[in-house]
């Protein structure tokens, strides 16, 4: 056995180490601060808020100070007091809100809306290019406004994180609101949507293997319905079925097959994005009228024309309609549907990114150091940025980039 000194037997603690210490607390990381504007929207259809009591209670803790236009939540069951309780000001009129440094909403500003905003504030809301006109980017221009579209900016692994949490929202609501049609509760035909034992299962057709048809997929297997989907990429559909976990049915879109399919489906959801000027219809209207009688079109894609020919755009108010005997809801908003649960997917997203823009010290810096935000700025101190844009509207454009470099 080794002997050991004295010395080396000693422990090791020093007479500063052995007295009272001081304890060490988080220094709160600082940044700058700004007004945020929220306003209630116009569109009827629009029921979302993009921060929630929550959130806004963070933001205001951080010196940040939010305005928010009276009832802006009601619809998504937030009400007054919860935003008030949270350190936010409650305005009745719009002029306050809208001389933010920063506005934000959920629908694109109307022009009345980009009158009342100060001159280079920062608009975060979504673009809805195919809605807009020239004269919606000359008004931003001519206040020298960045606006930044939330359905183009990107996170740290390239993809789009608001338009994957809607899509997500869309395809599961999508499958719950066609069971609510097959229903007896809208006079459809009185199936429930899925199988029980001894009973036929439900056909649930779904055109398009991206997220939202991958989540319509998730909830309708989970009800026990017979899934069928179709896409014009093998990779997308490689993808989808291993991202399920178990063996679907999948098949390339090839008219024959997709007729034949339909012929005994229940549900059909089109969750296809556009990927041309012109929509394009994969379901005919010779192929709806094959149908059977009572089954039900989910067209989620109908905020970019439909990829159904016999869709038609609906509202809230009124969502369906019936066509050679098939039950349509074309309504272009579906998570407003669920407004609450898109409010916080929303409010799990915006929240962070004011952070960001907080401690860059602004837009600007926190656009030099991220590309990914970069890349959902389609106005920048009133110059259109997005050649895209430029092009459809005629407008002249100047690359993001190169006015990073010289700015």
């Amino acid at each position: 056995m080794v002997n050991q000194s004295k010395s080396e037997r000693k422990p090791v603690f020093s007479k500063t180490s052995l007295m009272p210490q001081e304890e060490k607390l988080a220094v709160k990381r600082s940044g700058k601060t700004f007004t945020i504007g929220i306003p209630r929207e116009e569109d009827k259809n629009e029921n979302r808020i993009p921060l929630t009591p929550m959130t806004v209670e963070m933001l205001v803790r951080e010196g940040h100070e939010i305005i928010i236009q009276s009832n802006a939540g009601m619809k998504a069951n937030f009400q007054d007091l919860s935003f008030s309780e949270a350190g936010a000001r409650m305005v009745d009129n719009k002029e306050e809100v809208f001389s933010a440094d920063i506005v934000l909403k959920v629908s694109p500003p109307t022009d009345l809306e980009i009158g009342l905003m100060k001159d280079r504030a920062l608009l975060i809301s979504i673009l809805n290019a195919p809605t807009q006109n020239p004269g919606f980017f000359r008004k931003q221009s001519d206040k020298r406004i960045t606006s930044l579209a939330y359905e183009y900016i990107k996170d740290e692994s390239d993809c789009f994180p608001i338009v994957r949490s809607m899509s997500e929202i869309a395809g599961n609501t999508a499958v719950l609101i066609a069971a609510e049609y097959l229903s007896n509760v809208h006079e459809g035909k009185g199936e429930m949507l899925g199988g029980i034992t001894g009973v036929n299962p439900s056909e649930v057709i779904i055109l398009g293997a991206g997220t939202a048809g991958e989540f319509a997929a998730r909830t309708a297997l989970g009800l026990g319905a017979i899934v069928k989907i179709f896409d014009s990429s093998t990779y997308k559909l490689k993808r989808l079925q291993n991202n399920l976990g178990q063996r679907v049915f999948t098949s390339m879109i090839i008219a024959e097959v997709l007729s034949n399919a339909l012929k005994t489906a229940d549900v059909v959801i089109g969750a296809m994005r556009r990927r041309t000027a012109e929509p394009i219809y994969v379901i005919t209207e010779d192929m709806v009228g094959k149908m059977k009688k009572g089954s039900v079109i989910i067209d989620i894609s109908i905020d970019q024309g439909g990829c159904i020919e016999t869709s038609r755009l609906t509202t809230h108010a009124h969502p369906v309609f019936v066509k050679n005997g098939v039950v349509h809801y074309c309504v272009p908003n579906i998570p407003s549907r669920v407004a609450r649960t898109a409010s916080y997917a929303f409010s799990n997203i915006f929240a962070p990114m004011i952070r960001e823009i907080s401690y860059a010290g602004g837009v600007r810096q926190l656009m030099r150091d991220k590309p990914a935000i970069r890349n959902g700025v389609y106005m920048f101190e009133g110059i259109l940025t997005n050649q895209q844009l430029g092009n459809m509207f005629s407008l002249p454009s100047q690359d993001i980039n190169l006015l990073m470099a010289a700015f």
